[in-house]
């Protein structure tokens, strides 16, 4: 299993980026797709779970009601929308994947090589 993020950069208070992670040797029909983050200094954080058999997501309260993640079935792709962005969402984004569940995405078993979002 390969994930693949990209999307990242660097953006003004209150803007937007969309991330993409590209996964290749993992099957969508079922498990979970999440995001995590992790800023210089601070502990990792989940962000955001897609449940891939019921379509069902989950986000961390700070980002709630910003971020949006979905899943494209037929590119392999998952995607985290994130709109008014704030500076304590600077930070390296990992996109993570699991056919079994786990309390929080950074404990799934694949994850990919980070994209950093920086926003000043």
């Amino acid at each position: 299993v390969q994930l693949v993020e990209s999307g990242g950069g660097s953006v003004q208070v209150g803007g937007s980026l969309r991330l993409s992670c590209a996964a290749s040797g993992y099957t969508f029909s079922r498990g979970y797709m999440g995001w995590f983050r992790q800023a210089p200094g601070k502990e990792r954080e989940g962000v955001a779970v897609f449940d891939i058999g019921v379509g069902s997501t989950y986000y961390a309260n700070s980002v709630k009601g910003r971020f949006t993640i979905s899943q494209d079935n037929a590119k392999n792709t998952v995607y985290l929308q994130m709109n008014s962005l704030k500076p304590e969402d600077t930070a390296m984004y990992y996109c993570a994947a699991d056919r079994d569940a786990r309390p929080r995405p950074y404990e799934y078993k694949y994850r990919g090589q980070g994209t950093q979002v920086t926003v000043s």
